[in-house]
């Protein structure tokens, strides 16, 4: 009797939209697909996850993890296969639970980078919690670098980025990042500013809120 190939479910992710901007899935579908051929496996479903953060977003609120747990329930594959485990997760408090799940349930789960991950003793089981217990602090120290950084931005009087508060404009003023690509900076806006301290002078000489100052005709 012919043996039938392994019915493999492929899930990615990226946590930013740098990562997509960088085009991080292609490469992780195509090491994925590189591992099944293989191993003579059938990829029978992808799933991608674009900025979707997975030490912020519990597996309980994504759409692909839920999916995916319910076609294994329902035995529609046999082998879940991720780049690297992070993919499903970096919370230390779940991912470990969610992986050692689909074992329960008959999935086996795998990675291209790190094999695959068995439940077969306590060791195993702590290799599993490690993992994430380390993909978690990574997230953790990930988090307080960008907001240092981005602190030190503002104290140098330097735009950090996305749409500026009224009163404000951006300008080019011959700045280039890292890439070569010329930054905005902030500077004011001079009839937004009229506005602006016009609003001030109000709420602080002349006692006015919120609401009175929404009736304005400023």
């Amino acid at each position: 009797m012919e043996n039938k190939k392994k019915r493999v479910y492929c899930q990615y992710r990226v946590s930013t939209k740098g990562q997509v901007e960088k085009n991080d899935i292609p490469m992780q579908k195509e090491c994925c697909r590189a591992f099944a051929r293989q191993n003579d496996w059938e990829i029978v479903r992808e799933f991608s996850e674009k900025g979707v953060s997975g030490f912020k977003v519990s597996a309980k609120n994504r759409d692909a993890i839920i999916e995916i747990q319910q076609d294994a329930i329902k035995k529609k594959f046999d082998i879940l296969l991720v780049f690297m485990f992070d993919r499903l997760g970096r919370k230390d408090d779940e991912t470990p639970f969610v992986v050692e799940w689909f074992d329960h349930n008959g999935i086996e789960v795998w990675s291209t980078q790190e094999g695959r991950q068995r439940f077969d003793n306590h060791v195993d089981k702590l290799i599993n919690y490690i993992r994430f217990w380390q993909a978690s602090g990574e997230s953790i120290k990930t988090g307080i670098r960008t907001k240092t950084r981005l602190d030190q931005i503002v104290k140098e009087g330097r735009w950090r980025g996305g749409t500026p508060p009224y009163g404000y404009k951006l300008v080019k003023k011959g700045k280039y990042n890292k890439k070569g690509h010329e930054v905005y900076d902030i500077a004011i806006e001079p009839s937004e500013a009229k506005v602006v301290k016009l609003i001030f002078e109000k709420y602080v000489n002349e006692g006015y809120g919120a609401q009175r100052l929404e009736k304005e005709n400023l």
